[in-house]
């Protein structure tokens, strides 16, 4: 398992906006295509105007694969122009990361 961590950086007093319409329009898009989210967050201390969220995935041919089907979902390119337009992000960053070997004992000993 990946994980694909992403981390928006929202123009100051816009985190509320942007999760609206994320919630009304990118969320359900996302879960059809993508299916996995591990958490999607925002901070309250620390880097502020920060949107967290995370999504699993079985490898990275899987989440080429999911994130090819949903870009040329035309719903979602309607919400990125929303987004685009509203101009409610600053930055937009994302990491492939992985469990350690540790932890995916003890995920799969809590499982079992």
């Amino acid at each position: 398992m990946i994980v694909d961590l992403r981390i928006y950086t929202c123009l100051p007093n816009k985190v509320a906006e942007f999760v609206a319409l994320y919630e009304a329009e990118g969320w359900p898009i996302q879960l059809k295509y993508l299916e996995n989210c591990v958490g999607w967050y925002t901070t309250v201390e620390g880097a502020l105007n920060t949107v967290v969220h995370m999504w699993g995935y079985a490898d990275q041919g899987d989440r080429e694969r999911r994130r090819a089907a949903m870009a040329a979902d035309p719903a979602w390119q309607a919400y990125l122009k929303k987004v685009g337009e509203r101009g409610l992000l600053l930055k937009m960053e994302n990491r492939i990361i992985r469990p350690t070997p540790f932890f995916e004992a003890h995920r799969a000993a809590r499982a079992g």
